[in-house]
């Protein structure tokens, strides 16, 4: 398959959110309709990239891989197409998370990062459904009930609020930042 791209972005070794603050630096120097080609390795950046290109109205046209590269390709929305990229008003502080688990409190926890991310490192209890899984595995959490999302970072954790609560989700808290600050206790699937 061959793609012609107006602009290649080598993202290549970067871990979430850097691939998508690079592709935003990028994608503003190029004009509506123009392709862009942003290169990973990170296996997480393919759900990243379409949930942020959704978010803000630019087309995610798809990911072709070659070898350990992914090769993600974005069509620039017009301005009459963009969106002001949203961000879940939600949010709660990963200290205050910490402090509920301690306590041993009764909350749900979503991990939306990579299972082998998860693997490495999560909260007890914490269920794991990446972040291009949760379309599919929506099922597998209560409407009804306060869920508190977690990634690395708190990016993917945002878009994965966002899609939970136009999903009919009523009570979705992002905890941010994510894992990378996390001093609470670790359960580990190594």
């Amino acid at each position: 398959m061959s793609i012609t791209a107006n602009e290649v972005l080598d993202a290549k070794g970067l871990s979430c959110p850097m691939p998508i603050v690079k592709t935003k630096q990028a994608i503003s120097n190029l004009k509506a309709g123009e392709v862009i080609e942003v290169q990973a390795t990170d296996k997480g950046s393919t759900a990243d990239i379409k949930a942020w290109s959704e978010s803000t109205g630019h087309q995610y046209i798809g990911t072709v891989e070659e070898g350990d590269v992914l090769k993600h390709y974005i069509r620039v929305a017009s301005e009459a197409e963009k969106k002001e990229e949203a961000k879940h008003d939600n949010v709660v502080d990963l200290n205050d998370i910490q402090k509920k688990v301690e306590a041993k409190d009764a909350i749900s926890i979503l991990d939306v990062r990579e299972p082998a991310e998860f693997a490495f490192g999560h909260i007890p209890g914490a269920i794991n459904i990446p972040l291009d899984q949760l379309d599919v595995r929506l099922e597998e959490l209560d409407k009804e009930r306060e869920l508190y999302v977690i990634c690395r970072t708190g990016s993917r954790s945002d878009l994965a609020a966002q899609k939970l609560t136009s999903q009919g989700f009523n009570n979705v808290i992002n905890v941010v930042p994510g894992m990378t600050k996390w001093e609470g206790p670790l359960e580990k699937n190594n």
